[in-house]
Formats: C-alpha cells, sequence, structure tokens
C-alpha cells in the first residue's frame, strides 16, 4: 500500500535538512547558509575514493557542512531520528531516491535542473546539450516516490547558447536555484502544479555518448565536446577533446581527416570542419591544439571514424 505524503508546510520555513552530494549541490548549499538559511542537517552519499590513492575523500557537500559545523550523516533515515524535527528537506543531486516511509514523515522538496517533465532522470543537463535544445531551466518539485514525477512549485527558464558548456549550464542553474530556494523558504512554498507534457528521461552518460563520431555533423561534433570528457582516437590511442569550435567552412576532406591551417588544427565532420582547440593525448596533459601540432612534426592526421 502507497503511503501518503507528507504534506508540505505553509508560510515562512525554519529548519531544514539538505541532501546533496556533488559540486552542484555543494555550491547551492553555500548559497542557502549565505542566505542565512537555518540548515540543521546534511544527509550526502558515504565518503569514497575519487582519483589515485586509496584515502577515503569526503564528498563536496560534506566538506561545505563541516566548514560551518553543520552536523553530517549518510543515512535518509537518521532525518527521523533527530531530536527537534525539521520543517523541510531539500534534494540537490543527492544520488539515491528517498524511500517511501522517510517521504510519509518528512515533507521535501528537489532542486532539479531541467524543465520538467523533459529529462527527468540523472543527466538532464548533458541530454540538453545532446539533443540541442535551446531552452532549459531549473524546477522546484515535491518529492515523490517517483523519479521526478512530483508537481512543480516554481520554475526558471534561461536559453542555451551554442558555446554554452556543460559546466557553464550547471553553474547557472545553481545560482538560479539558490535564488528560488530562499525565495520560497523566506515567503513560503507556492502551490505545486503537476507537471504538463510527455515526460522524456535523461539516461545516464555511457563513455559512447562522449565519443566523438566524425561523420556527424559539426553541430553534433560541438555538442558532444560541450558536455565534457569528448573524446577519439588516432594511431591507436585515445585523445581527450578539451575544446573544439564549427567553422562555416564545408568539409571537402573525409570525416575525421585534420589539416593544420595558420598553426590551427582543422579537422572535417560530416558537414563542416570544426577547429580544435585543445586536447589531451593519451598518458598527457592538457595542451593546445597548436602545441599538439608541432610534435606531430608533419605526420598525417587522420581521427577514428
Amino acid at each position: 500500500m502507497t503511503q501518503q505524503l507528507a504534506p508540505l508546510p505553509t508560510g515562512p520555513i525554519g529548519r531544514i535538512a539538505f541532501l546533496g552530494t556533488p559540486d552542484t549541490s555543494a555550491s547551492v548549499l553555500a548559497g542557502l547558509l549565505a542566505a542565512r538559511v537555518d540548515v540543521v542537517h546534511v544527509i550526502t552519499r558515504a565518503d569514497k575514493k575519487r582519483g589515485r590513492g586509496s584515502a577515503l575523500v569526503p564528498s563536496p557537500v560534506k566538506v561545505v557542512a563541516h566548514e560551518h559545523d553543520i552536523p553530517v550523516s549518510h543515512r535518509v533515515d537518521d532525518l527521523l531520528e533527530l531530536a527537534t524535527p525539521i520543517d523541510l528537506g531539500v534534494v540537490v543531486a543527492y544520488g539515491a531516491l528517498v524511500r517511501e516511509h522517510v517521504l510519509a514523515r518528512i515533507p521535501m522538496v528537489n532542486l532539479h535542473f531541467s524543465l520538467l517533465p523533459r529529462w527527468r532522470g540523472a543527466a538532464p543537463i548533458e541530454r540538453c546539450i545532446l539533443e540541442g535544445d535551446t531552452e532549459t531551466g531549473v524546477c522546484l518539485m515535491h518529492v515523490e516516490v517517483g523519479l521526478d514525477t512530483g508537481g512543480v512549485l516554481a520554475c526558471e527558464r534561461i536559453a542555451v547558447d551554442d558555446d554554452m558548456s556543460a559546466d557553464d549550464m550547471r553553474s547557472e542553474l545553481a545560482r538560479r536555484g539558490v535564488g528560488l530556494l530562499v525565495s520560497a523558504l523566506r515567503n513560503g512554498l507556492p502551490p505545486a502544479v503537476p507537471q504538463v507534457g510527455e515526460p522524456v528521461y535523461a539516461e545516464k552518460l555511457t563513455v559512447l555518448d562522449r565519443r566523438i563520431v566524425w561523420g556527424e555533423s559539426a553541430d553534433s561534433t560541438s555538442r558532444r565536446c560541450r558536455i565534457g570528457g569528448a573524446w577519439t582516437e588516432i594511431d591507436g590511442a585515445r585523445m581527450r577533446i578539451g575544446s573544439l569550435r564549427a567553422t562555416d567552412d564545408v568539409s571537402t576532406r573525409p570525416a575525421g581527416e585534420g589539416v593544420v591551417v595558420g598553426g590551427r588544427l582543422v579537422v572535417a565532420t560530416g558537414d563542416h570542419d570544426v577547429e580544435i582547440v585543445a586536447l589531451q593525448p593519451e598518458g598527457k596533459k592538457m595542451m593546445s591544439a597548436s602545441e599538439w601540432v608541432n610534435g606531430r612534426r608533419g605526420a598525417p592526421i587522420r581521427f577514428t571514424t
């Protein structure tokens, strides 16, 4: 039997718990604290190994919480055992669903980086860019048991520029989201409005989503680069593409073939040429494309298609 959700509070909201994990969540938490929101407890994912070495590293949210002497734990159920109950839970990229028995006792809202119901799920920003959306936004929604299915309380829209990276978009949406949250906490939560439209799910990215397919259009190639972590192969080795820009020049060479024009590395796609600005060969640091070209000493440049 489905349990009834705890009702959202009315009027100004005092004590909140914050649930989040990555850098984006940490920036929202820091914004709330700067606005003097009363965050009394933080839930984040457990410490884990990040990068090289065996030491466990706390999440970015945990680091911010400790800097402000806020109690931190890793079990959402801990919120049910607080000595003084909270008024609201605020979820921002926590990384796991909140279970039904918790939602039956603690009202929660979620800051989601898309225009719901488009791009529910794990990778809304990246999917927005890959699909070439011209508009996105941040929604404050009521947390239900389903994945991003709750009613929307507030929303703010932004245009998606052709050169906007996923990191750029994430930072801007987090900044806008802090404003939505602070307003709602100070003035009271607006009524939740059911989501309208066909739901579209933002599946978690795979390594192939980041692979550059040179036979695609220059726009598609640019979008893959903008989500971060784009890669290709040359001479049997993987290469990361740090940044590139599309040109107006129609490709006249086979897709994936590169030439040096005035010290610039220009590569053919399925329609227009693109200029690679920065790249990272396997086992090396990120470098300018011109620096890499100089090291090739005139060797042919042909990326795997």
